[in-house]
């Protein structure tokens, strides 16, 4: 990974963000920005005779300009708050090359759009609690993020409670190739001594109400699998994904369970006291929307754990 951008808008949730990617396994070679945008409306420059003559044209005018000085002060405010992002991330990774910048638009989609113009590797988001309402919006931003970003995303919240250096990653994995992809990102990465990853693969047990055409072989792969050939498949499969992170230094373990998926990688993650969840973006159907109601936006936004939603990379020009 090169390319890191971070969401920033100078909260506590947004501070834990940047702090929990100390314990995210990154390399000391980023390039990373710290992204303030600020909620506004940029209304465009003119001239006066562009607006016309009339007295209600000349409204119009006075207003587009109150509503431009508005937005390029909260501007100038971001502008500090990416700052100080900025300040913070150099101090916790030295190495990396570290700049701030800013933007005037919708939070969710003025992250959404920087990522894909620079080409970053990754975003990272905060998320906390909040009061009622806030959680309605920081929701909002989250699943925007999560589900329209073309990027690899990881929204970061505070550590778990154990006190101990060592991470405890679980691991949504079922075939698919955005699955895999989850599993080599965390196989590449650099973990502290001791640190620990759980395979977790979960058979939608809602899946019998669609037609057989559409349902996953995965879902034939359980303790008593309609054929060995399945059985043998998905005991490749862990056997494949321990390998890989086993040689990362990590310690692994494997379980399958059956039930709603997105519930159970949240419960998952709290039993096990979890610091990060690392899924990808759709199943094995590539249809997730329709078979599981977007899995890996429902749990970005209610984990407490950060989640790591891993896409694709994106191709260098």
């Amino acid at each position: 990974m090169k390319k890191l951008l971070i969401g920033y808008d100078g909260s506590e949730h947004a501070n834990e963000a940047i702090d929990d990617l100390e314990r995210a396994g990154l390399s000391q070679d980023v390039e990373a920005i710290v992204l303030s945008v600020a909620d506004a409306f940029l209304p465009p420059t003119g001239d006066a005779k562009d607006w016309g003559p009339s007295p209600f044209d000349e409204k119009i005018r006075k207003r587009a300009e109150e509503m431009r000085a508005s937005a390029l002060k909260a501007q100038e405010e971001a502008a500090s708050v990416a700052a100080r992002g900025a300040a913070r991330v150099k101090e916790l990774f030295p190495s990396w090359t570290v700049r701030a910048e800013t933007d005037v638009n919708w939070p969710g989609w003025g992250i959404i759009l920087k990522a894909e113009e620079w080409g970053a590797d990754m975003v990272v988001v905060g998320a906390g609690k909040h009061s009622f309402i806030e959680r309605i919006q920081m929701g909002s931003i989250l699943r925007k993020v999560v589900g329209a970003c073309e990027r690899s995303v990881r929204v970061g919240r505070r550590a778990s409670s154990r006190g101990e250096t060592s991470v405890r990653i679980i691991i949504g994995l079922d075939g698919s190739p955005d699955a895999e992809l989850a599993m080599e990102a965390v196989a590449e990465r650099t973990w502290p001594a001791g640190s620990e990853a759980h395979l977790l693969t979960v058979l939608d047990n809602r899946l019998s109400i669609l037609t057989p055409s559409l349902i996953p072989r995965l879902a034939r792969w359980s303790g008593a699998a309609d054929s060995v050939d399945d059985q043998a498949w998905g005991d490749r499969m862990m056997k494949a994904a321990t390998d890989k992170l086993e040689a990362a230094g990590l310690k692994v373990s494997c379980e399958v369970l059956s039930g709603a998926p997105s519930q159970r990688l949240l419960d998952a993650a709290v039993d096990w006291q979890a610091d990060c969840i690392v899924m990808g973006a759709r199943g094995l159907t590539g249809i997730e929307r329709f078979l599981i109601g977007s899995v890996s936006s429902d749990v970005a936004v209610r984990a407490n754990c950060s989640v790591e939603v891993v896409r694709p990379r994106p191709s260098r020009p």
